[in-house]
């Protein structure tokens, strides 16, 4: 029998929950909430003993890794694993996982709606009609637009779907396309400065890396038409934020919706006085169909691993390699 640690706040913890895998292969959980603020000294203490941790967003460095002995693998739940360090990790032979595709829809769906928001005025027209003031104002419209997807991964492609809805031309940037798909569902794959300088709409769906960091910048933005907006339900550190500021307040593109941000949570007043920005707080995966899949197939992955198999999602497969040598 192991011990495995749960992070995740109002987890069902519960042996028919989404956390069943771990109880029917008869392991011990252990709950203690955590987020990216969580000092090292704090994980540290929860994980004495585990061998395996379903967790979120809180920082697995390299100081967590060494005051962790135990621990053998980091079970991401959701696709983001920037709060993890993979070298570290590797280093020293932890098992490193995501669960991709258990929220892509619900963040798809989250992105359209985000999307929806800045275009159509609609947080802004909630709390002016709540506050007593009822004022039209003119939109951008989504009917036949070209929107530009910036990663056609899992959730790129479910914005494509829905995107067809609204029949939009759609553009894609995309390092290791499915051809077929595109083809399928009339995708032109083009060059990041092509998506960027022809879209009504650009939407973001890049991992968090060294790579990606900063996609959106002074050059990026530039390439945009006044009339466009930018949706990041991906990955804060992929804008660079003050350039965005600086665009949204010179009005060189129409708007932004935000649903992540390089620092979280967020409490800064950086887009706070700009009445074209929808924000968010990182809720684009948070349905209750999305999180109960995440978190069973992130349970399933701490099973594989403690019994020798391979889980889904490894994102370190040097580690395993070594392991079967």
């Amino acid at each position: 029998m192991a011990t495995v640690l749960v992070t995740r706040r109002y987890a069902n913890l519960s042996p028919d929950g989404p956390l069943a895998p771990l109880y029917a292969a008869g392991h011990e959980v252990r709950y203690v909430p955590a987020n990216p603020q969580t000092p090292a000294a704090e994980l540290i203490r929860a994980l004495d003993g585990c061998d395996a941790v379903v967790a979120i967003i809180e920082p697995y460095t390299a100081e967590v890794f060494d005051g962790a002995p135990t621990l053998r693998h980091v079970s991401r739940i959701g696709i983001g694993y920037d709060a993890v360090d993979i070298p570290a990790a590797t280093e020293r032979g932890v098992v490193v996982s995501n669960t991709p595709g258990a929220n892509a829809n619900a963040v798809a769906d989250f992105t359209m709606g985000l999307l929806l928001g800045v275009a159509r005025w609609i947080p802004l027209f909630d709390r002016e009609v709540k506050g007593g003031i009822w004022q039209t104002r003119i939109g951008g419209d989504v009917w036949q637009k070209t929107l530009g997807i910036v990663g056609l991964g899992n959730i790129g492609r479910g914005v494509a779907r829905r995107a067809r809805g609204f029949d939009m031309k759609i553009l894609a940037y995309e390092p290791y396309p499915q051809q077929d798909f595109a083809r399928e569902h009339g995708i032109e794959l083009a060059p990041l400065e092509r998506v960027f300088a022809e879209s009504d709409f650009v939407t973001l769906h890049l991992p968090s890396s060294a790579e990606t960091e900063n996609t959106v910048n002074d050059r990026t933005l530039g390439l945009m038409k006044p009339t466009a907006y930018l949706v990041n339900a991906a990955r804060g550190p992929l804008v660079d934020e003050q350039a965005l500021y600086r665009a949204l307040s010179e009005q060189r593109i129409a708007g932004a919706a935000l649903d992540v941000r390089v620092v979280e949570p967020n409490h800064d007043s950086l887009f706070r006085n700009l009445d074209n920005v929808v924000l968010a707080p990182h809720a684009a995966g948070s349905t209750e169909t999305a999180a109960m899949a995440s978190m069973h197939a992130a349970a399933e992955n701490v099973v594989r691993v403690l019994r020798g198999e391979r889980p889904d999602g490894l994102i370190n497969p040097t580690v395993w390699d070594r392991r079967r040598q």
